[in-house]
């Protein structure tokens, strides 16, 4: 089951832009450790879920994982070999916008050596360069 709104106002939106800073959700709010973005992206709600399997596996069900972010941008394509006009494609998926300082994922309840491996192995999923935080100084 891919991550999406259950229901939205439009089923088509524009692009839109991705310039400036995360000014919301730009500091550790749930858990102890955290990955923060450092670059502007797309995360697709795929790549979302990939890097919550990722994160679980490596804590073997111990601690608490906050995802920060949701795909709530459907993305449109055409179909292949489809000439110009005839309007906008249809839905194929959905992505979050993510700015840098966004923070992704929270973590608490496991040692710190966990939760940046943990971190790691997420980052590898995103499309993002990402920077792992801690709430003490480490």
């Amino acid at each position: 089951m891919a991550l999406m709104p259950k229901r939205v106002k439009h089923r088509k939106v524009q692009r839109g832009s991705r310039k400036g800073i995360a000014s919301v959700g730009n500091a550790l709010a749930f858990g102890e450790y955290g990955l923060k973005a450092l670059g502007r992206a797309w995360v697709k709600g795929a790549q979302i879920e990939a890097c919550r399997v990722a994160i679980n596996r490596h804590m073997k069900r111990r601690g608490r994982l906050w995802i920060r972010l949701f795909p709530d941008k459907p993305v449109t394509k055409k179909p292949i070999e489809t000439r110009q006009g005839k309007g906008k494609g249809n839905p194929e998926f959905w992505v979050a916008v993510v700015t840098p300082g966004k923070v992704i994922f929270e973590i608490s309840g496991v040692p710190e050596h966990t939760a940046r491996e943990a971190m790691r192995l997420a980052a590898a999923k995103l499309g993002v360069k990402t920077r792992y935080i801690a709430r003490h100084a480490a």
